[in-house]
């Protein structure tokens, strides 16, 4: 499938945000109804804070005096910053205040969403701290320095803190809480781990690419991972049951199963703002499970593209092994919803800042420098990833290619330093620009205008509302929003167009640009000559257009959608009922307290772990001690109910003694003490297995690494082996096909297992097996059934056995019975109390499935059924104690 051709937004994206909030209320009053507890409270997950601290006075150091306040005009360069309202008080401290807050810039277009859903929710954001500033200028304090009483003034300066009383966005109060880092632990978790590993790899590039010396890909992990571990603790402290918790961005891909670990039950969503790569990119990282498994424990997943979404399942399917569904990725019964939706700016706070008073001389004054010239503005951090380098050329392509534009055009193009500075890629670019303006510029000629530095707003709207072309092409990029900022501060002035690069996020949404390959110097040279003669009607019907895709899809509008989209996972067909864990002492007490007890296992994945060859999965030494155990009690009744066949089960466990089997989902069975197998289906037609064979040989002969398994009474294709997309694709088409022209014709069912498709009497399964075992057992007191698979939850369904508000049970005779006997027998009363009954299921607490308990491995089977031995055992030798041990000690505790 092409990366592109899914549609960057779906249908309904283009409501309204009044009716994207109607539909919030309208799902949280309908959990409500449902009993599913909703707090009304968002908790938001950043890297850091939008606050920057500045502690005021250290013990025993006289305070130097405060620095002026900010004015706002001279609010930082950064395009992307939080805007400044004019006219707006700067932060100041009280003389008795141990902290002063002022704002943090950046990532604004995020801020802007999450602080507008202060509207209609109540918002925790939690985030680093950043570096604790002093008053002199410069300086930074070490986090480790700061004492507990004035961390404590600090939480309880930030949970008061309003940032922006004046701003409309601010309804309603957000609570701050910071999250306390270790200053080695915080820069070698952001300064190393982040930036120097995971965003060259999102941006397709890895980190010996741009490493400056040797580097390491684990270098800096531990710092991730105590950092992420940092973050889960916080958000456990103040997590409240209804919370929705939305964790952003790439610092922060390790939190989600952390705070899954901690609190099962939450409501997780994460949201990708950077690309996510191709997955023979992403293979590429040494940790790269752990990143994946850390991102599967949210609830959803969401990115900026589709495109990002589906190399994001690929990683998951290629990688990991895991299965993708109609759902999401399954993990061991866990399953994370996979979307996508645009971020998109402030429109309305971007609006107002190209009315800011200061822009209009600026505009004026570019016009009159460059009179007579069309203007090429670019402005771009600098950063490898942000193409710098291939826009200059393709501007030089353009002078090469379209020499009548040598002396009536120049580009200006502004460079922000970027996080990590980069002085090689400074050099090449000041080196290019001078390249360029002594190849075609003269004395009264210059056609390159770079400045390395950040601008003021006044200056960055001044540049953006005089420009008669926008020339952004990063060769990747999650979302640039000066693309977006460009559009709304043309509306007053030229209307021009863009050229923008096809590799930023924000590229499909905005297709009435001039998209282009940065990479095809020549077709980005065409681009911004058709861009500089584009005719006026032209110009303003693009305009129009994009104007309106900005205005509608903005950062409130997305801060409102995640929030739609994670109620949606919230208690319905998107979270699982959480099964509990089987409780560990009540097990114990009904064992003990059981005259009679059955004893139901699956083998593969129950037993033993799912191995890539079945051949290969042997039971464990730990495995096979409690199977002989729990079968040498003669109060117990033991069965091994698999899907394997009758050779591979005597085979690995045949010598053990009083153990029963059923082979191929209860086609065959064996007593405990018997050596021969009853074969249930030899009074059904299997003529239907050869005309499934040849759909199987079919599909074996067009994917590469699949196989058939032949078994007595079942055929089971295996695709475990063969690439995990081709043949998941390949497995759906083969289903499809039987069931729509084979299973309506024949007794048959096909059952999608764990990389393989089944065909099976439709009469046969483990259910019925099951019900079997228990007919012909009435008399058992206790019952423990474990599996791990879909055919397991046929066991779970025979063992529902009391409707609601009954504590006694009858069995009907079930069909394996009548297909032996040949007549109707009669149902049969069970002793069994409900509470005795123990279905238990292996994988993750929400994995959707009948049982009653779970655990996550099979590990954990066998570890709580050799508890059960062995504390039967101590049992026994208590009770064969000498009586005058038991006597004595209560008259000596008298004394």
């Amino acid at each position: 499938m092409d990366s592109f051709s899914e549609p960057y937004t779906r249908d309904g994206d283009d409501i309204s945000l009044d009716a994207v909030r109607d539909a919030i209320g309208r799902l949280e009053d309908e959990h409500r109804k449902n009993g599913v507890t909703v707090s009304g409270r968002v908790l938001h997950v950043c890297h850091y804070l939008p606050i920057a601290a500045t502690l005021n006075s250290r013990p025993g150091v006289i305070s130097p005096p405060a620095t002026p306040p900010i004015k706002p005009s001279d609010a930082p360069a950064e395009p992307t910053d939080t805007p400044v309202t004019p006219g707006e008080p700067a932060p100041t401290s009280s003389p008795s205040s141990v902290w002063t807050l002022t704002p943090r810039y950046g990532h604004a277009a995020m801020i802007s969403g999450i602080r507008s859903l202060s509207a209609t929710h109540e918002q925790v954001l939690i985030g680093w701290t950043g570096d604790l500033l002093s008053p002199t200028p410069g300086e930074k304090i070490a986090a480790s320095t700061v004492s507990a009483e004035d961390k404590a003034a600090l939480e309880a300066a930030l949970s008061t803190h309003q940032p922006k009383e004046s701003d409309p966005d601010d309804d309603k109060k957000t609570t701050y809480v910071p999250v306390w880092l270790d200053d080695k632990v915080a820069h070698g978790h952001y300064d190393g781990y982040s930036k120097q590993t995971l965003w060259p790899l999102f941006h397709y590039l890895l980190w010996q690419d741009v490493a400056t010396e040797y580097a390491s890909a684990d270098e800096n992990y531990q710092y991730y991972e105590a950092a992420n571990a940092a973050f889960a603790r916080r958000i456990a402290e103040v997590y409240q049951p209804g919370d929705l918790i939305w964790v952003h961005d790439y610092h922060l891909l390790l939190v989600p199963r952390l705070v899954r670990e901690a609190i099962p039950e939450a409501v997780i969503g994460l949201f990708v703002h950077t690309p996510f790569p191709s997955s023979e990119v992403f293979r590429c990282l040494p940790r790269r499970k752990e990143i994946l498994d850390g991102m599967l424990g949210a609830n959803l997943v969401c990115f900026q593209t589709y495109s990002y979404s589906r190399h994001f399942n690929s990683s998951c399917i290629r990688v990991c092994g895991y299965e993708s569904t109609s759902r999401g990725i399954d993990v061991e019964g866990h399953v994370t919803a996979v979307s996508h939706c645009p971020v998109g700016i402030d429109a309305e706070r971007v609006a107002r800042d190209t009315l800011r008073p200061g822009i209009q001389p600026k505009l004026e004054a570019l016009r009159t420098l460059y009179e007579g010239k069309k203007i090429i503005v670019g402005r771009d951090k600098l950063d490898v990833v942000k193409g710098v380098i291939q826009k200059l050329r393709a501007f030089e392509k353009l002078l090469q290619d379209y020499p009548e534009w040598i002396g009536n055009v120049v580009m200006i193009q502004v460079t922000s330093p970027a996080l990590t500075d980069s002085p090689k890629l400074e050099r090449q670019v000041s080196e290019l620009v001078s390249h360029i303006n002594g190849e075609y510029g003269s004395l009264d000629f210059i056609p390159v205008h770079h400045y390395h530095q950040s601008l003021k707003k006044d200056e960055f709207y001044g540049l953006l509302s005089v420009a008669d072309l926008a020339v952004i092409t990063p060769l990747r990029d999650g979302m640039n929003t000066t693309s977006m900022e460009f559009v709304i501060a043309q509306e007053r002035t030229n209307k021009s167009p863009s050229v923008l690069s096809e590799f930023m996020g924000i590229s499909k949404n905005m297709e009435d640009a001039l998209l282009v390959n940065p990479w095809n110097l020549g077709d980005v040279a065409a681009a911004i000559n058709r861009g500089l003669l584009m005719s006026e009607a032209e110009k303003a019907s693009r305009h129009a257009k994009l104007y309106k895709v900005v205005t509608t899809h903005t950062s409130h509008h997305w801060a409102s959608v995640l929030v739609k989209k994670l109620l949606g996972q919230m208690g319905g067909q998107g979270q699982a009922r959480q099964t509990p864990y089987i409780p560990k002492e009540v097990l114990d007490g009904r064992y003990k307290s059981a005259k009679k007890r059955l004893f139901l296992f699956d083998y593969d994945g129950t037993l033993a772990p799912i191995v890539k060859i079945p051949s290969m999965a042997t039971p464990s030494s730990p495995t096979l001690e409690a199977l002989t155990s729990l079968a040498a009690d003669p109060v117990n009744l033991v069965y091994i109910i698999s899907g394997r066949d009758a050779a591979f089960l005597e085979q690995h466990l045949g010598h053990i003694k009083n153990l029963g089997f059923s082979a191929e989902h209860g086609s065959f069975i064996r007593a405990p003490n018997s050596t021969q197998w009853v074969n249930f289906t030899q009074n059904l037609d299997m003529s239907w297995m050869e005309e499934v064979a040849e759909v199987f040989r079919y599909y074996t002969e067009r994917t590469t690494g699949s196989h058939i398994e032949t078994k007595k009474s079942s055929i089971t294709w295996h695709y475990r082996s063969s690439d995990p997309e081709w043949g998941q694709f390949q497995c759906r088409q083969c289903q499809d096909l039987l069931e729509n022209n084979l299973a309506h014709k024949r007794p048959i069912e096909v059952m999608l297992g764990k990389k393989n498709l089944e065909v099976r009497p439709l009469a046969i399964n483990k259910g019925e097996i099951v019900k079997r075992i228990l007919y012909e057992n009435p008399d058992a007191e206790f019952i423990f059934c474990a599996g791990d698979d879909k055919t397991d939850e046929d066991m779970f369904r025979a063992l529902l056995l009391f409707p609601p508000g009954t504590t006694q049970a009858t069995l009907d005779p079930p069909v394996s019975v009548n297909l032996v006997s040949g007549s109707s027998a009669p149902p049969v009363k069970l002793a069994i109390a409900p509470q005795a009954v123990f279905t238990t299921a292996v994988g993750h607490s929400s994995k959707r499935t009948l049982a009653s308990w779970h655990v996550t491995t099979p590990q954990e089977i066998v570890d709580h059924m050799l508890d059960l031995v062995k504390g039967d055992e101590r049992v026994k030798e208590d009770i064969s104690a000498p009586a005058s041990i038991t006597v004595e000690e209560p008259e000596k505790i008298n004394l």
